[in-house]
């Protein structure tokens, strides 16, 4: 009995200190300077037994931590739910044609009663058959909300007609505004073709209307537009969502109508953030640009900032800081419940008698909702908004809150109520850079607790607060790295030297007098804190200036494809919640995903939706495109596309003998791949261009007898009917990829009967 119950102890004793090696189990087993000599008796036996005791203990062991590491991943297996949901999301509109809605009733009614059935076993058969399930009811969640903001959109361009409605939002812009208008009445259609909105833009100096106002004026109208180069931004597919079927500009003033309709509380909101975006300008001032950074950081409108601000601050990194995202959210939160937990304090009876932690906690929660509203609710705002109040609950509820289960939760919040938000810029980035931060906190976290009790330098407060602010900057940094590739072409290199100066400004100056103004408002003090805020401001811009004109501050890269884009994604994913050593196996790849880059052959040439914009690439990192002031945005994008700084100046006559392309107002002609190809945009010249080329582009309208049809790779009938084209050149001939093949044939693509006709 006494052997059985010291090596009973001895085997506790080991497994508490980890020891399982068998010269670490004879070094400790000594009997002696254990239990004492009243236990010689049975040394011999302990020892005989100690190399099979040291074995078992051992493999028990290994077996533990074979089965902790599971258990570690197995917990966070719900993480995978929203990235399943927003698989589902995404296969929605990966399809070429619009499905049916029974193919989604059908997939999830499918899986629902395959999982069902499976659900005792809980094998790979059940974990396959739920993955389904949520696939399946992703694809179905914007399959219902494609179905709700159906409405009419505008087949052709019209005009100019009149036009009457009710102002719901009202943007300000460089030479007016524009007006976002429901309840809509347009001459000449019928109620069935009026768009359920319509955005339009007005070139006025008189002040804009207010929202919930009736306007009515002279308008020329259009469809929303479609991409300018296959697989870019499509306005069309947001503008769908958002029930906006037609825009256009307004021919003079709108009018205001005397009596104004009915508003709602969404009317009285955008009222109050128009009048509160007056007040704050005027109370700050418009020099170089501060008083627009303020309105941007305060009601989220960014229209008026103007343009080489908006540069300096993409080139510098700090581009971050005027999206109201998880930094303004969470420092106004955690502002007003310091606030009022530390004003409840300073009141003895209340702070004796109330839980005011759980108060302070609900102030902060109505707060950030305030916020929420007054900048616009955009997908930023509405993720951080979600994760500070679940952390707030969790405090009123003395539960702690588990991080990533946070950015899970306000990731599915945000696809059920917004699915189509899945394809923006701003959810990507914004959910990207928080699951990486969670993600590094993480594993991070009990050694910066370490750190501080240790104290010196780096366990300082202020130390600490460099290494987070280091450690924040680099990591969100290389987490939007991806998204910013695919979206915006270019990676500030310099951003963590620029946001190490400028989110303490931010954190420390700007955002608490940007409270404090809110407060001063109703009593018209406002000026207060808006002076000295905008010298904080003014600091930030000036960081923001200096970085971006180091040189070599941006990195210009080629467009990622999608594929590309969304193997990185479930790489970086698969890095971030699991949490052994299997997350390694993520970063080949993430490394494929980024070499898709090398697989991608920019286009030789690129023409726009109305063929009134050509760009040929020269290759090099030299690109030319037609003169023309119009057309900016469609520049700036083409140029981002092709990892261009600025293009090379069109070619006025002559051939160049270095690009070999030469132009006149008749057209240019050109050498690509060993081929000449010309661009005719004069009917004049198009016999001797004709003549000459190996391949023709047809920016005109000419006798089909003049060109050979096998030779002509583009006419104007392509870009009526098909949109924007990008022509690769190679030796097996051109490749033509076009707009229209892109989109597909979905809601927000959808061409006008006439059209149609052509097309099939």
């Amino acid at each position: 009995q006494r052997s059985c119950a010291v090596r009973s102890w001895i085997g506790e004793w080991l497994c508490a200190r980890g020891l399982t090696h068998i010269d670490h189990l004879r070094y400790t087993l000594t009997v002696r300077e254990i239990v004492g000599d009243s236990m010689a008796p049975i040394t011999a036996q302990i020892r005989g037994n100690a190399a099979l005791f040291a074995s078992s203990l051992r493999l028990r062991l290994a077996s533990g931590r074979a089965t902790h590491s599971g258990n570690r991943n197995q917990g966070r297996l719900a993480l995978w739910t929203p990235v399943l949901f927003a698989a589902g999301i995404g296969g929605y509109f990966t399809l070429p044609l619009e499905p049916s809605l029974w193919w989604g009733i059908a997939a999830l009614s499918a899986s629902g009663l395959g999982a069902f059935s499976l659900h005792r076993r809980r094998g790979s058969a059940f974990f396959a058959m739920l993955a389904s399930l949520i696939i399946a009811a992703g694809f179905t969640t914007v399959q219902v909300h494609n179905a709700a903001v159906m409405a009419p959109v505008l087949e052709r361009k019209i005009g100019p007609v009149a036009v009457s409605g009710r102002v719901i939002r009202v943007e300000p812009s460089e030479k007016g505004y524009r007006l976002t208008l429901d309840q809509i009445a347009i001459d000449r259609l019928g109620p069935d073709q009026i768009p359920g909105r319509l955005r339009i833009s007005v070139r006025s100096q008189r002040g804009p209307p207010n929202p919930g106002d009736n306007v009515s004026g002279r308008a020329i109208l259009q469809p929303p537009p479609s991409p300018s180069l296959p697989g870019g931004y499509d306005f069309a597919r947001k503008a769908w969502f958002e029930r906006i079927g037609a825009v256009g500009f307004a021919l003079g003033g709108m009018t205001i109508s005397e009596n104004p309709a009915s508003t709602s509380w969404r009317i009285r909101l955008a009222e109050l953030r128009l009048t509160l975006t007056q007040r704050i300008a005027a109370g700050i001032g418009d020099r170089d640009g501060i008083g627009p950074v303020a309105t941007a950081l305060m009601t989220g409108e960014r229209r008026s900032i103007p343009e080489e601000t908006l540069a300096n601050m993409r080139d510098s990194g700090l581009a971050h800081l005027l999206a109201i995202s998880g930094l303004h959210i969470g420092l106004v939160a955690g502002l007003l419940f310091f606030a009022v937990r530390l004003g409840l304090a300073m009141i003895e009876p209340v702070a004796l008698r109330y839980p005011i932690k759980k108060v302070a906690a609900l102030g902060a929660i109505l707060g950030a909702f305030a916020y929420l509203l007054i900048s616009g609710a955009t997908i930023p705002t509405q993720r951080a908004f979600l994760m500070v109040s679940i952390v707030m609950l969790a405090v009123m509820i003395d539960r702690t809150a588990i991080s990533m289960r946070l950015v899970a939760l306000s990731a599915m919040a945000v696809l059920l109520a917004a699915p189509e938000s899945l394809l923006s810029a701003s959810f990507q980035m914004s959910f990207a850079a928080v699951v990486g931060l969670v993600a590094i906190y993480e594993v991070t976290a009990s050694r910066m607790s370490a750190m501080r009790q240790r104290g010196g330098i780096f366990g300082s407060r202020i130390g600490l607060f460099i290494v987070a602010t280091l450690l924040t900057t680099l990591v969100a940094s290389l987490a939007t790295a991806p998204f910013a590739i695919y979206h915006f072409n270019r990676i500030a290199l310099y951003g963590l030297m620029a946001n190490l100066v400028a989110v303490p400004v931010m954190a420390m100056w700007i955002m608490p007098l940007g409270i404090i103004s809110f407060l001063l408002m109703p009593a018209g003090l406002e000026s207060l804190a808006l002076v000295p805020m905008g010298w904080g401001i003014s600091i930030v811009l000036d960081i923001a200036e200096s970085v971006a004109t180091l040189p070599g501050s941006v990195a210009l890269v080629p467009a990622m494809p999608t594929a590309g884009l969304v193997i990185v994604a479930i790489g970086g994913i698969w890095l971030c919640v699991l949490r052994n050593r299997i997350r390694l196996c993520a970063l080949p790849v993430i490394t494929a995903g980024f070499m898709t880059i090398l697989l991608v052959k920019a286009p030789d040439i690129i023409i726009n939706r109305d063929g009134g914009l050509v760009a040929i690439n020269l290759g090099g990192g030299r690109v030319v495109m037609s003169p023309g002031n119009g057309n900016g945005f469609e520049r700036d994008m083409w140029q981002r596309r092709l990892a261009v700084d600025s293009p090379d100046p069109w070619p006025s006559g002559g051939i160049d003998r270095v690009s070999r392309i030469g132009c006149d107002p008749s057209g240019c002609i050109t050498e690509i791949a060993g081929k000449t190809v010309a661009i005719v945009s004069d009917p004049v010249s198009a016999i001797e261009d004709c003549r000459r080329a190996d391949y023709i582009i047809l920016l005109t309208r000419i006798p089909r007898r003049l060109c050979d049809d096998e030779r002509v790779v583009l006419s104007t009938f392509h870009i009526w009917r098909d949109g924007a084209h990008a022509i690769r050149f190679g030796p097996e001939g051109p490749t033509v990829e076009t707009s229209r093949e892109r989109r597909g044939d979905r809601p927000w693509s959808r061409v006008s009967d006439k059209r149609r006709q052509y097309i099939e």
